[in-house]
């Protein structure tokens, strides 16, 4: 017999899971700058320090006195706890639904391994008022891998994804007070993600169904351009506003999709494979900040943001073989983060830095996925910069971020079609309760020309 695979249906099914990984506001990467983490990015558009200020605001690149490089990273290292878990199967047919049980499997948590995102950034003051900049960086980027027993597997238990911008800036000064800048980003996206997808092969002698998975993948890429805009007001030189504004980027990522199994060899169906394509537009950012200059060795920072992720409204995947594979709503809300730290010269060569902040989640409780399975975030950090010459700066930084308690309540419908005919679907069903936290160790070295 001749059986065919409804190859679509999964590609839609993991291809609307990677747009929402990778629009996750639980996984927006903010490690662009260790000199900023040290006091919670308080004043990422305001407080200029270094080259990172390319990415915080292009703006105060012409309130730097000559030209530097910055470069470092951040470690990340992320646990998660996994209690209270339920699953199920059913198979969905015109009498109703008949039982399968449980999916079975461990729930371990941690499934996010240590990863260092870095960064590198150089600025170069022409004159008193002019200055360019580049800078290399990764706005969003995340990767879950679940054990190969995991009890949510058929909702999704491989995810990396992994975006990469570059971008030269250009700054303004017009005067003591006002400067303003703006630089041009080249984005890459790449991403992989792996599902078991539960499917009903035949029957058993005693007429029940017999139940396989299928190791679902699909992967791609695709690049774009944005821009981002800085603003600097500084009324008296100890008060520095700033304002930055990060565009909209609009991808259409193409790739590959697979589904493969021993028992479809067995029935002569093999790998599947097909194409998908999904159109992504990650959200527009604003951010103001506030760098205020207490005394000679005190300054304190305040910082908002906004993101408008309620551009993430739906997923709308194509394939080759028909214009609309899915159109599912996604209802993400715009979200806040705010901010406030300061920095303490100890000495002419040692800075002490803390700040603190909160992070909110765009994410709805009834969409939340095992692949995004995050919260509302309170971040503490510390941090200290040792100068041991002019010319060179060493910035460290801890940061301790912890998530509220969260719930995941998934359910996915697979059906197929075999041998011209549509089987009954598959409903599967996923519920626990995570609570996640990570730790952040960043390191940067800046050299001054």
């Amino acid at each position: 017999m001749n059986n065919k695979f409804n190859k679509l249906t999964l590609a839609a099914a993991m291809t609307a899971a990677f747009a929402s990984q990778a629009h996750a506001g639980g996984y927006q990467i903010n490690e662009q700058s260790v000199s900023g983490q040290g006091y919670g990015h308080a004043g990422r558009s305001s407080n200029v320090h270094d080259a990172t200020i390319v990415y915080g605001n292009p703006a105060g690149m012409s309130f730097l006195d000559r030209a530097q490089i910055t470069a470092g990273g951040t470690y990340l290292n992320v646990n998660s706890d996994i209690d209270n878990v339920s699953s199920s199967r059913s198979l969905e047919t015109e009498m109703g639904s008949l039982p399968l049980g449980s999916a079975g499997g461990s729930n371990e948590g941690d499934m996010v391994p240590g990863t260092l995102i870095p960064f590198a950034f150089y600025a170069q003051p022409v004159n008193e008022q002019l200055a360019f900049g580049f800078g290399v960086y990764a706005p969003f980027g995340s990767k879950t891998d679940y054990e190969d027993n995991f009890e949510g597997r058929n909702q999704g238990n491989y995810t990396e994804v992994k975006v990469i911008t570059a971008q030269p800036t250009v700054s303004y000064r017009f005067n003591e007070q006002w400067s303003v800048g703006a630089g041009v980003t080249y984005n890459r996206v790449e991403g992989e993600l792996h599902r078991q997808v539960p499917v009903a092969v035949g029957q058993a002698p005693d007429g029940s169904p017999v139940i396989t998975e299928v190791d679902s993948r699909v992967e791609g890429d695709d690049e774009a351009w944005g821009y981002n805009l800085g603003l600097i007001y500084q009324p008296v030189p100890e008060t520095t506003l700033g304002l930055t504004y990060r565009s909209k980027v609009d991808f259409n990522l193409e790739g590959s999709f697979s589904a493969s199994s021993p028992v479809l060899d067995q029935l002569g169906i093999g790998t599947v494979t097909d194409n998908a394509a999904l159109d992504l537009t990650t959200p527009e950012t604003v951010n103001f900040s506030l760098t205020q200059q207490m005394s000679d060795n005190l300054k304190l920072m305040f910082g908002a943001s906004w993101a408008r992720w309620s551009r993430f409204d739906q997923i709308l995947v194509t394939g080759s073989d028909r214009p609309v594979i899915t159109n599912e709503q996604q209802s993400y809300e715009n979200a806040w983060a705010f901010s406030t730290g300061g920095e303490y010269q100890l000495t002419p060569e040692l800075a002490l830095r803390a700040g603190v902040a909160l992070d909110f989640t765009p994410t709805q409780d009834s969409t939340r996925s095992v692949r995004i399975p995050s919260d509302d975030r309170r971040i503490f950090s510390i941090g200290a910069g040792w100068s041991p010459t002019p010319d060179l700066t060493l910035d460290v930084a801890y940061s301790y971020l912890t998530e509220r308690g969260t719930q995941v309540n998934q359910s996915k419908t697979d059906s197929f079609t075999v041998a011209g005919q549509r089987t009954p679907p598959i409903t599967s069903t996923y519920s626990a309760d995570y609570k996640n936290e990570a730790h952040g160790f960043g390191a940067q070295l800046t050299y001054r020309f």
